[in-house]
């Protein structure tokens, strides 16, 4: 069903966040980890993307949807202030 898609596609989104900050820091540079670290970030703005098409659709109960919006919305700063702080403190390059 169109449901189950959609619930599966922004699964993955979600999933990917951690997988991809895991992925990033089992790299041995800085840069990798920076690479992996836009990736999660990504996924964090496809998760939203996807939460506020779900929400439209019916299918994400409002405040439900707020409340991961707000959270993947936190997570994405975090991952822009590590990022920086990556770029900032040049350790391999």
């Amino acid at each position: 069903s169109k449901e189950f898609s959609f619930k599966d596609q922004i699964t993955r989104a979600g999933l990917s966040i951690p997988s991809n900050i895991a992925e990033g820091f089992g790299r041995s540079t800085d840069r990798d980890r920076r690479n992996f670290l836009v990736y999660a970030r990504g996924s964090c703005a496809e998760f939203r993307s996807q939460t506020y098409i779900g929400m439209r659709a019916g299918i994400i109960e409002r405040s439900i949807g707020a409340s991961w919006i707000d959270e993947s919305s936190r997570i994405s700063a975090m991952l822009t202030r590590l990022m920086n702080y990556l770029s900032e403190n040049k350790r391999d390059e």
